[in-house]
């Protein structure tokens, strides 16, 4: 069995944003040489997320709109956390979409289903962040 691992970094230039990261995870599948296996794509922050949904803006701005009405970022003194970071909503957010996927790689690929596509979703951002990829296999 082998592994291969790789690290992305981001600094997003809002707060929140949702990137597509698909492309650059399918690169890292292919630069392995694993042919059958599984990938892990985590968030390496306790502000920040790894999911698996549809690449479309609709859909992007119902998140944007849902996870505000779950988690809103003001007031900040709504949250206990909130003594030293302004920052609850977006651990609140990142708990919702998730920390990481699992993907199965079959001859070479993502084996992803028609419309899925790998995000990594910002809830607190303006500084560097990474995401963790780790591809096991054969």
């Amino acid at each position: 069995m082998k592994s291969h691992r790789k690290e992305f970094w981001f600094n997003t230039k809002s707060r929140r944003e949702l990137i597509n990261i698909t492309s650059d995870v399918e690169d890292e599948v292919k630069n392995s040489g694993i042919q059958e296996g599984f990938v892990l794509v985590n968030a390496m922050h306790i502000t920040a997320s790894v999911f698996i949904n549809d690449d479309e803006s609709g859909l992007h701005q119902d998140f944007e709109r849902w996870l505000e009405w779950l988690a809103p970022e003001k007031p900040y003194d709504r949250y206990n956390h909130n003594t030293a970071e302004d920052n609850g909503d977006a651990h609140l957010k990142r708990t919702i979409m998730g920390r990481e996927v699992t993907v199965a790689i079959t001859d070479g690929k993502l084996d992803l289903g028609p419309w899925e596509q790998i995000f990594y979703g910002e809830f607190d951002g303006k500084r560097r962040k990474r995401v963790l990829v780790k591809i096991i296999g054969e």
